[in-house]
């Protein structure tokens, strides 16, 4: 059995044992040869004297060379605290090269390299401490989470790949079915509706650590396929779900980073989050909220605010105490910043008792008191605005808060922020499709089912869990009537045959007693990228996908034989 290279230490001075890893590194001190030996656990040092048996074949060594090796556990003269192993070493008697390595692509020990390189060899780039280190908390995270939920009675059920195409948000993968032409299965975008139906099946408690498949742009937070903490529980409110979510994860924090996080989790609804953050997934590791100053200016003889406030709409700001950071230069780049998001000016102001900056003429004794006041301005406070649409202007300030937050580093690496996000809208207006879909997913079910028709106002039994900017789960209580379930497809325009065509499988099991049910899903690799300190997925996942959805080690997606498109009836254009 091979023993870990960290399991050795002191208490095995003067034993002989036989060790089997990689050579991370060779040194060649004054005839003496040091090798760092690398396995799974970490690195110990191997010294070869010029007198062994074994000198001529250490001296040929490079990195990345598998070898065994069997010697005697000597304490080290001088001790080395930066390794787990650094008070000993161990005195090479024998040592066979089980396999060579052909020459590295990039330095594993201090690489550089680009990404996509990395990702082209990325079972070099899994040997590197830090990502072995990410997949090792992710494996935490996993473990803590199947004995939490297992301690709460809940079921761990596997649910199916190969689904039927439902719309529920985003694009689906298909597959092609060989057996019935011209039919196609969908990869899940989530396991929500079996795990619906397994409560209609009177499971009551269920998990899965699910894969799920979205053909969605990517991003850095973002993959095709990915893993999600999936539960769903019966006879449940609200606040049954949120404390057993808080549960967990007050679970995976001690268990993964000896942290214990403050219990309930504090929340605030959808509008409080967007007016004072401009985001349902507010970063609440510094403060800077937005400020509505639209009643500020409702006097003012500035004609473009005036236009804006009679068509109905508002004139928000950020505050922050740095006027004497920003030259028009650096306001110039902020600007352009914010016009990604639909803006189209920036305007701003200094204070230092009085007012200075882009729109200072228009800032009357009157209005500059009140901005005083409403901003709670202090001297050397920069005072950046945005004026139009609410949606505009919420969003690009709250992406505007964001970018400076980073940029001031103002952010605390080592805080997490949680709060639960609450009362979501039921429906959202969809520009590109030309109509209201969910907000969530079309079995959410409604705060009051008589204001559905008022779409823009209806509000859901919706959740979401937010961390450090992050939208780490989310959930709701799901409709549990058939009829409730029918007359919300209606709303979203769904006929009824239609509905039946799509769902009739949830719509007859809804009808054979289906009892009242929620369930949150908490993404495992945002929250394993936010407990390993990076800001990239990838890092978290053992073989990702780049921007483009493509796989660099293996190149995939790749074509396929004409014989294999026959076989599934499958023309190419």
């Amino acid at each position: 059995m091979k023993i870990n290279n960290t399991s050795i230490g002191k208490k095995n001075e003067s034993e002989i044992v036989t060790l089997y890893g990689w050579v991370n590194k060779k040194r060649d001190l004054g005839g003496l040869v040091f090798i760092d030996l690398r396995d799974r656990s970490g690195l110990i040092q191997l010294v070869v004297s010029p007198d062994s048996e074994v000198y001529e074949v250490a001296s040929t060594l490079k990195n990345e060379y598998v070898i065994k090796v069997t010697g005697k556990v000597v304490l080290r003269k001088e001790a080395n605290k930066n390794l787990k192993t650094g008070d000993i070493e161990i005195e090479v008697q024998e040592l066979d090269v089980l396999n060579k390595s052909a020459e590295l692509p990039f330095d594993l020990n201090n690489t550089t390299a680009l990404e996509d390189t990395r990702l082209k060899y990325r079972y070099l780039d899994l040997r590197r401490e830090e990502l072995k280190n990410n997949l090792f908390i992710k494996h935490q995270i996993m473990q803590s989470t199947r004995s939490y939920l297992n301690s709460l009675d809940f079921m761990e059920i596997e649910t199916p790949i190969l689904c039927k195409s439902t719309p529920e948000g985003a694009r689906d993968y298909l597959v092609p079915s060989r057996v019935n032409k011209g039919s196609f299965y969908a990869l899940p975008q989530s396991p929500q509706l079996f795990k619906q139906i397994l409560m209609m099946s009177g499971m009551e408690r269920y998990y899965q650590i699910a894969r799920c498949f979205r053909d969605e742009d990517l991003r850095a937070d973002r993959q095709p396929e990915f893993t999600q903490i999936d539960m769903e529980m019966s006879f449940v409110n609200e606040e049954d779900v949120m404390s057993m979510t808080e549960g967990l994860l007050y679970n995976i924090f001690k268990d993964v980073k000896g942290i214990e996080i403050k219990l309930p989790i504090d929340r605030m609804t959808y509008d409080e989050a967007i007016n004072l953050y401009g985001s349902d997934k507010p970063d609440l590791r510094f403060e800077n909220p937005i400020y509505d100053i639209t009643d500020n200016f409702k006097e003012s003889d500035f004609s473009l605010f005036n236009n804006i406030i009679n068509e109905g709409g508002i004139i928000n700001a950020l505050v922050f105490n740095v006027a004497d950071k920003y030259s028009r230069k650096d306001i110039d780049k902020l600007t352009e910043y914010v016009k990604t998001y639909g803006a189209k000016a920036l305007a701003f102001l200094k204070y230092n008792g009085e007012f200075s900056g882009s729109i200072s003429k228009f800032v009357t004794p009157e209005i500059g008191d009140s901005l005083v006041k409403t901003l709670n301005l202090k001297d050397n406070d920069l005072v950046l605005i945005i004026a139009g649409d609410k949606k505009m202007v919420k969003t690009s300030l709250g992406a505007l808060r964001c970018k400076v937050a980073r940029d001031l580093d103002l952010i605390d690496k080592d805080k997490y922020a949680f709060t639960w996000v609450t009362d979501f809208p039921m429906f959202e207006y969809s520009e590109e499709e030309g109509r209201f879909i969910s907000c969530h997913h079309p079995f959410t079910q409604p705060q009051d089912v008589d204001t559905l028709s008022d779409k823009e106002h209806a509000l859901a039994r919706a959740y979401d869990i937010v961390l450090n900017g992050y939208e780490v789960g989310g959930g709701s209580l799901r409709i549990h009537s058939p009829e409730m379930q029918e007359k919300v497809l209606n709303e979203l325009g769904f006929s009824k045959e239609e509905a039946e065509a799509k769902f009739g499988f949830l719509l007859k099991a809804l009808s054979y007693g289906c009892p009242p049910h929620g369930g949150l899903a908490l993404g495992l690799e945002r929250l394993t990228m936010i407990l390993c300190g990076t800001e990239n997925i990838r890092d978290v996942i053992a073989f990702p996908k780049t921007t483009s959805a493509s796989c660099l080690m293996t190149d995939a997606p790749s074509e396929v034989t004409e014989k294999q498109l026959e076989e599934l009836h499958i023309k190419l254009k």
